[in-house]
């Protein structure tokens, strides 16, 4: 691809592979920027960890060796914990406006701002799918969740979200976990649909609640010099077109997980859908301990990212 001589050139760099969503959604940024900016600022795009491991990425973007990375929270929470709040289930709600008016609003612009003492400029919040449980044992109700054991990433908010149920959890490296669940070192895991069927870890498992109860949320940051080099209308039209291009990026990955699902079924596992009555009753047990676990890890910043989503979500009427 050739660039103008005097474009101010931004390689961006993520973890997926080029046929999904986030690079596709990427694709389209960069399109629209170039097209926007008139050549003036451009974007050079290194899928499948072509610049490096995750912690690669995001040291580059926070020292300039690299200008930008499109990156999950869960790979965040080392350099910023605030963002952990992520791992809370049932944090953001299935309807899709709901779920962006807390992107868009005060909690969103929150999260966003606590990266800017941690030398990164935090332009957007992508979603990036939502996590479902499976296990080789049933999950009708919470009480069947007793004495069973489920692999999470390291992540103590992640664990404890099953103390409300009565569960254990324990973190395991993610290519360990076939094999975990296959001889039963784990009952079950939590993963987004498309994941569980790439991962094809519905081989080994029996049971699928599709309970969407994590959101796995991709954080865009960039270079604090290169981006503050930036005139400030060509850093509007960057942020405005990142925001544009989400919903295109959504609808990728829901047809990603329509056909995970699908998969998943003609693999005999039974999937079971998580009713509204149902979620209610599973957030009142797992978001206490889960929230409290986040907040004696984020501190005081932790406690005011709580404060400012609980009022946002009851002013939107969501479940306290």
């Amino acid at each position: 691809m050739a660039f103008a001589a005097d474009a101010k050139i931004a390689k961006i760099g993520h973890l997926e592979a080029a046929t999904q969503p986030r690079h596709q959604g990427l694709e389209k940024v960069s399109a629209l920027v170039t097209e926007r900016t008139k050549k003036s600022v451009e974007f050079k795009l290194f899928p499948a960890s072509q610049l490096g491991n995750a912690r690669q990425m995001i040291e580059g973007t926070q020292f300039g060796s690299l200008e930008c990375t499109v990156m999950p929270a869960a790979f965040l929470g080392g350099f910023n914990p605030v963002i952990s709040v992520l791992d809370i289930p049932f944090l953001l709600p299935k309807d899709r406006t709901a779920a962006n008016a807390l992107r868009d609003g005060p909690f969103g612009q929150y999260l966003l701002d606590s990266f800017k003492t941690r030398g990164f400029a935090a332009v957007g919040l992508w979603a990036n799918g939502r996590k479902s449980m499976t296990s080789r044992k049933p999950l009708a109700s919470p009480k069947d969740f007793q004495g069973q054991k489920f692999r999470v990433m390291d992540s103590k908010i992640l664990i404890e979200q099953f103390t409300g149920v009565g569960a254990s959890a324990v973190a395991l490296p993610f290519g360990e976990l076939y094999t975990a669940l296959q001889t039963g070192v784990v009952d079950g895991e939590e993963n987004p649909l498309d994941t569980i069927a790439t991962m094809k870890f519905y081989e080994v498992q029996k049971y699928l609640v599709h309970s969407e109860h994590g959101a796995m949320e991709d954080f865009i940051l960039f270079n604090p010099a290169w981006w503050n080099g930036l005139a400030a209308d060509q850093r509007t039209t960057i942020s405005t077109t990142f925001k544009e291009v989400r919903p295109y990026v959504e609808d990728l990955k829901e047809k990603a997980q329509t056909v995970a699902l699908d998969k998943i079924r003609k693999g005999g596992v039974e999937v079971r859908e998580l009713s509204d009555a149902e979620r209610a009753e599973w957030r009142k047990l797992m978001y206490p301990p889960a929230v409290k676990a986040y907040v004696e890890r984020a501190g005081a910043e932790g406690k005011k990212a709580i404060e400012i989503y609980e009022a946002e979500a009851k002013k939107l009427g969501l479940p306290a």
